[in-house]
C-alpha cells in the first residue's frame, strides 16, 4: 500500500490543474465502471472494478494523458490496436475476425472492424460504450442485422456499413436506439429497398450514402428528413423521379442520382430542394425534362445533365438558376438549344456542351450572358458557315474556347473553327464554298499517269532506235552519213514528236469527253 505521506507529497508536487483532471478521469472510469456492473446484459463484457485503495492511489498519482491510456488499453480486445491520442481508438481491421469481441474498452470513442469476415450482428452487439462516436462495419460479410443491434451506443454519430455485398433486406428498427446519427454509409449493400420509417428516430442525420445497391426508385425513407444535407443515390437503378421522392428535404445540399435508368421525371419533383447546391442527373435515360423541372432552386451551383438523351434545351429549364456556375450538357444528342435557354445564368463559368449533335450556335443564345468562363463545344458536327463568325471572333478575343472542328462546307471540313477566314463583300459575310467534286480528281489522275507511261515507253523504244543507227553510222566511218541516214530513214530523237504529238491530242479528246459526260 502507498503511505499517505508519499501520496500527499506527489500531489502537492503536481499543478493543481492536473490533480483535478486526474480525479475527474479516475472518479469517471469508477462511475462508467459501476454502472457497467449493474446493467444485466454486462455480466460478461463489462470489467468490474475489483481494486482497493492503492490502486485507487496509484491512479490518483497518474497523469492525465497516462490514465486515459490505460482507461483505453486494459481491456483491449485480442487482435486488436488500442491507442490513445485524442481518443480512445481501437482498431481490429484486417485481422480475419469471424465473430465480434467480448468487450471492448469502455472508453473507446472509434472502433474499426473493417475487412473481416464478421456475417452476423446480433442484439446489444457492442454492449454499452458510451463515449463511441464511430463504428466502422465496412467490407465484411454481414447478412443481417439483429433489431437493436446497436443499443448500448448513445452517442454514436458515424455508422458505416459499406460493402457487405449480402445485406439485402434491413428492419425497421435495425437502427434503433441511435437517436444522434449523423451520417450513415450503406454503399454497395445489394440493398433492394428501405422500410419507410427505418429513419424515424434519427431526426439528426445529415449525410446518407446509398450507391451502388438495386433500388428501383427512390427511398421513401427519406421523406420529411428535413436535416439531410448530403444523399448519394447513384449507381442504382432508379427508373423515375416521383413529385413526392423528395418531399420536405428543404435542407438538402448534395443530391447525387447519376448512373441510374431515370427516364421519367415528374412535375414538382424538385419543388421542395430549395437550399440545393451541386445536383447530379448524368449518365441517366433522359429524353427530355418538365418545362419547370428546376423551378425554385435559386441556389443550385453545379447541375449535371451530360450523358442523356436530350435533344434540346428549353428557354424554360435554367430561368431560375441565378447561381449557376458550372452546367453539364455534354453527351446528349442536342441539336437545337432554344433562344434565351441561359439568358438568367448570369454567375455562369463553365458550360460544357461538347459530344452533341450541334451544328450551329446563334449569337442570340448567349448574348445576353454575362461572363462565360470556359466553353466546351468539341465533338459537334459544326456548319461553320458566316452564323459562326461570331463564335470565331470571340475565341480570338477571349482565348477561352477551342477545338471547335468544322464539318462543313467542304472548303473548311477538317480545319478548326479559329483557321476559318471569312470574306466580305460590302460588308457582308460570304459562306465558305462547297467544292466542285463532281468529277472525280481520281479519274484525271489515272488518265494523266497511264498518258506519262506511254510516252515515256515511246520514248524510251525510239531513243533505244537512235543508239541503233549512231553505232551503224560509227561503223560506216562519217558523221554526215550517219546524219542523211537518220534525216532519211525519219529516225533519231525527234522523229517522235509526231507520234507523241498525236498521243496528247488523243489524250485531250479522251478529257473533254469525261468533261461532257
Amino acid at each position: 500500500m502507498f503511505s499517505p505521506i508519499v501520496v500527499l507529497a506527489t500531489l502537492v508536487a503536481m499543478e493543481v490543474a492536473e490533480v483535478l483532471e486526474a480525479i475527474r478521469v479516475a472518479l469517471g472510469v469508477l462511475v462508467v465502471t459501476a454502472m457497467g456492473a449493474t446493467m444485466e446484459t454486462m455480466e460478461e463484457t463489462t470489467p468490474r472494478w475489483t481494486g482497493g485503495a492503492t490502486e485507487l492511489y496509484f491512479l490518483l498519482l497518474l497523469p492525465p494523458h497516462a490514465l486515459a491510456l490505460w482507461a483505453c488499453t486494459r481491456s483491449c480486445p485480442p487482435s486488436c490496436t488500442c491507442s490513445q491520442e485524442k481518443s480512445c481508438s481501437v482498431l481490429c481491421d484486417h485481422v480475419n475476425m469471424m465473430d465480434l469481441p467480448k468487450e471492448f474498452p469502455c472508453e473507446a470513442s472509434s472502433i474499426n472492424l473493417d475487412k473481416n469476415s464478421i456475417k452476423f450482428l446480433s442484439e446489444r452487439a457492442f454492449g454499452t460504450l458510451p463515449s463511441l462516436k464511430t463504428l466502422s462495419l465496412n467490407h465484411n460479410n454481414i447478412s443481417f442485422i439483429t433489431p437493436g443491434a446497436f443499443k448500448g451506443l448513445p452517442n454514436l454519430l458515424e455508422l458505416k456499413l459499406a460493402h457487405n455485398e449480402h445485406i439485402r433486406y434491413l428492419h425497421t428498427r435495425s437502427f434503433t436506439a441511435i437517436k444522434r446519427l449523423v451520417r450513415l454509409d450503406l454503399s454497395d449493400c445489394n440493398l433492394f429497398n428501405m422500410p419507410d420509417r427505418i429513419f424515424l428516430e434519427q431526426i439528426f442525420l445529415k449525410e446518407l450514402l446509398c450507391f451502388q445497391n438495386n433500388f428501383r426508385r427512390v427511398p421513401g425513407a427519406l421523406r420529411g428528413m428535413e436535416n439531410l444535407t448530403h444523399v448519394y443515390l447513384e449507381r442504382n437503378k432508379i427508373e423515375a423521379v416521383a413529385y413526392n421522392s423528395l418531399l420536405g428535404l428543404t435542407n438538402l445540399k448534395y443530391l447525387n442520382l447519376q448512373e441510374n435508368r431515370i427516364n421519367v421525371i415528374h412535375d414538382e419533383a424538385f419543388k421542395d430542394l430549395v437550399r440545393l447546391e451541386n445536383f447530379y442527373l448524368n449518365d441517366n435515360l433522359l429524353v427530355d425534362l418538365p418545362q419547370q423541372a428546376f423551378k425554385g432552386l435559386s441556389n443550385i451551383k453545379t447541375l449535371n445533365l451530360g450523358g442523356n438523351v436530350l435533344t434540346n434545351v428549353s428557354k424554360t429549364w435554367f430561368s431560375d438558376l441565378v447561381e449557376l456556375e458550372v452546367l453539364y450538357l455534354d453527351r446528349n444528342r442536342l441539336s437545337y438549344i432554344e433562344e434565351g435557354a441561359f439568358e438568367n445564368l448570369t454567375s455562369l463559368i463553365t458550360l460544357h456542351l461538347n459530344s452533341n449533335n450541334l451544328t450551329s450556335l446563334p449569337f442570340s443564345v448567349f448574348q445576353p450572358i454575362y461572363f462565360i468562363g470556359h466553353l466546351y463545344l468539341f465533338r459537334n458536327p459544326w456548319e461553320c458557315t458566316c452564323d459562326l463568325e461570331w463564335l470565331r471572333e470571340w475565341m480570338e478575343s477571349y482565348k477561352l474556347v477551342r477545338d471547335v472542328p468544322c464539318a462543313s462546307p467542304s472548303s473548311v471540313a477538317g480545319l478548326d473553327l479559329s483557321e476559318v477566314v471569312y470574306a466580305h463583300l460590302n460588308a457582308t459575310c460570304l459562306d465558305p464554298p462547297e467544292l466542285n467534286l463532281t468529277t472525280s480528281p481520281s479519274e484525271y489522275s489515272t488518265m494523266e499517269n497511264k498518258f506519262n507511261s506511254l510516252i515515256s515507253k515511246l520514248l524510251q523504244q525510239e531513243l533505244r532506235e537512235e543508239m541503233v543507227n549512231v553505232t551503224d553510222g560509227l561503223r560506216n566511218g562519217t558523221q554526215q552519213d550517219l546524219a542523211e541516214s537518220q534525216v532519211s530513214s525519219g529516225h533519231g530523237l525527234f522523229g517522235a514528236l509526231p507520234t507523241v504529238s498525236l498521243l496528247v491530242i488523243l489524250f485531250q479528246v479522251e478529257i473533254d469527253c469525261i468533261n461532257a459526260s
